[in-house]
């Protein structure tokens, strides 16, 4: 059956769900800061809750150091490890010295999604003009795994899962979405 679903509609034009099977996506949750705990990381709590309310798995979560190699370390053991098909970071993609996620992650990129960027910026503009200009918020793939980098507040971390990332996570959302991608993302 292809009828469209009726809880739930995406936010952007064309997109819709449809009554299929719901794959669940097994997602780690990467916070990036110099200053947040487990306590304190509130933006990672936001995601982790929020991919267990749309039914996916939150399988790891952690938090490491505005530092390039602890941030790849941590990245790169979770895809290589197998138990991952996306992770979604945040923090780390402003602007200040300190903030290193994109140069930690970008040249682990096997492929950039260059289109999650432009999208993100103009769900953000919504939510808070031009100030998204200060954000570099990225995605691509890792080793077969989709690597989603959102900034650091509790807002763009809502914006990012509610209105783009979750939608490309459902396997109902059509015309098409990125879980009917993943079998064949290592192909040769």
């Amino acid at each position: 059956m292809t009828d469209t679903h009726p809880d739930l509609q995406p936010p952007a034009p064309g997109g819709r769900l449809v009554d299929l099977p719901f794959t669940p996506v097994r997602i780690a949750v990467l916070t990036i800061s110099d200053t947040r705990d487990e306590e304190s990381d509130t933006s990672g709590k936001i995601l982790a809750d929020r991919i267990a309310e749309a039914g996916h798995l939150p399988v790891l979560r952690d938090i490491v150091p505005d530092n390039v190699e602890a941030i790849r370390a941590r990245v790169r053991g979770w895809t290589s490890a197998g138990s991952v098909d996306a992770i979604i970071t945040t923090g780390g993609t402003g602007l200040t010295g300190r903030d290193v996620t994109p140069e930690a992650l970008e040249p682990l990129f096997n492929k950039r999604i260059d289109g999650f960027s432009v999208i993100f910026h103009q769900v953000s503009y919504q939510t808070i003009g031009l100030s998204t200009l200060q954000s570099r918020a990225m995605a691509g793939l890792i080793d077969g795994v989709f690597v989603f980098c959102l900034p650091g507040s509790n807002g763009a971390v809502r914006d990012g899962w509610d209105k783009v990332i979750r939608w490309q996570l459902d396997s109902r959302h059509k015309p098409c979405n990125m879980v009917e991608l993943m079998p064949r993302l290592l192909e040769r």
